[in-house]
């Protein structure tokens, strides 16, 4: 029944980030990840300095991203919360470096309204929310008045001790991220500024992590462009008993089972191999 009033929607087959218009039902594209934090889980501390983040992104827009997600707080398992101003510290100068030298659309991978504020100021044109709007009531308005796009992410804070079944998760999963959107529109902001994230890696057990992957063709039946974050993350690592230097090969398998079940983005830390990954999955399944 609630799936029913999902497919009923009219579904976007465009989506809007910054002055780009994006065809998210025919192709899926990359979101690189340039995270400027000291703590990271992948890569904490390299690009740390301007100079550096400047490098790592032009490295990604010449490896073919269409998007960079920038972030100033780690928020891999376990991190640190950091103060409001030491996280616009580090994310305000580098979006602003970087809008200034790549014509490419910027994400700032925050779930606080003030740091939003400031770096959607200085031209970042999305927000990638962590919490799906759920943890600042001022986020959604930070964006509607910024008349930016937004990403909204499953999460939870605790893992129910008995945990549903498999089909049960699932729903949850949906009907959670059908709140997200609920907040999203209610609060002002167009569906075609709209993209949804199961949330791999986040308030979920490893099995679980597994059943959204193998589950994605549940979530891109939704209104809504999919993007998919599994890059480097713990469920390839446990899957595989590697670190996270030797996570790549897991990541690009999950990137071909993204173009497969139709996700639009992905949200990756290497560009390049992301990208052929793609390339060569569309070649495949082009009729």
């Amino acid at each position: 029944m609630y799936e029913l009033l999902w497919l009923n929607a009219s579904y976007k087959q465009e989506m809007i980030i910054g002055k780009r218009v994006f065809d998210t039902q025919n192709h899926t594209y990359i979101m690189g990840i340039l995270n400027v934090t000291p703590d990271s889980f992948s890569d904490g501390g390299a690009f740390l300095a301007i100079d550096k983040a400047l490098y790592r992104a032009q490295q990604m827009v010449e490896e073919g991203a269409d998007i960079i997600d920038i972030g100033g707080e780690s928020t891999r398992p376990g991190h640190r919360q950091i103060e409001i101003n030491e996280e616009i510290k580090r994310v305000v100068p580098i979006i602003e470096r970087v809008v200034k030298e790549f014509d490419i659309p910027i994400s700032i991978d925050t779930y606080k309204s003030q740091v939003a504020k400031e770096a959607l100021g200085v031209g970042a044109c999305m927000v990638n929310d962590i919490w799906g709007l759920a943890h600042d009531p001022q986020m959604v308005n930070v964006i509607r008045k910024a008349n930016a796009s937004v990403c909204l992410m499953h999460n939870r804070h605790h893992i129910p001790e008995k945990e549903c079944e498999k089909e049960q998760f699932l729903v949850n999963v949906i009907e959670a991220l059908q709140d997200s959107i609920q907040k999203a529109k209610q609060g002002g902001i167009e569906s075609d500024k709209i993209m949804i994230d199961p949330g791999v890696g986040f308030g979920k057990t490893y099995e679980q992590n597994l059943t959204v992957v193998g589950s994605l063709s549940r979530f891109t039946k939704l209104p809504y462009p999919v993007l998919l974050g599994t890059s480097r993350k713990s469920v390839i690592g446990l899957t595989l008993d590697l670190p996270i230097t030797e996570r790549e090969e897991g990541t690009l398998v999950t990137t071909v089972m993204a173009v497969m079940a139709g996700c639009s983005f992905v949200r990756v830390h290497d560009v390049e191999k992301n990208r052929r990954a793609i390339d060569m999955t569309k070649a495949i399944l082009r009729p």
